[in-house]
C-alpha cells in the first residue's frame, strides 16, 4: 500500500503541473469537437513531456537529480527565454 501511495502521489503531481502550472491559468480546452479536444489534451501532454525532458537534461548537466528540480521554475525560465528564441529566423 505504501508503494502505491507514492505512485498515486506522483500521478497527482503531474495532474497539478498540467492543470495549474503549465498553462498559468485554469486549463480551458476551447475546441468544439471531441477529436479536437483530444488533440489539445495531447498537445498539453507533449508540452509537459518536453519540459520534463529539458529538466532531465539540465539535471544531468549540473549533476543534480531531475526530481529535485522545480517544474514551476522550469516553466518560468522557458516563458522568459522562448520569446527571444522565437525571434531568430528559421
Amino acid at each position: 500500500m505504501a508503494a502505491l501511495y507514492h505512485q498515486r502521489w506522483s500521478i497527482e503531481q503531474v495532474f497539478d503541473e498540467l492543470k495549474v502550472h503549465l498553462p498559468e491559468r485554469r486549463v480551458l480546452l476551447r475546441s468544439k469537437t471531441p477529436d479536437l479536444v483530444e488533440q489539445e489534451f495531447y498537445a498539453l501532454l507533449l508540452a509537459h513531456a518536453a519540459i520534463r525532458r529539458l529538466m532531465a537534461a539540465a539535471a544531468l548537466a549540473t549533476g543534480h537529480r531531475a526530481k529535485d528540480l522545480s517544474f514551476v521554475h522550469a516553466v518560468r525560465v522557458l516563458q522568459r527565454r522562448l520569446p527571444a528564441a522565437a525571434a531568430i529566423p528559421p
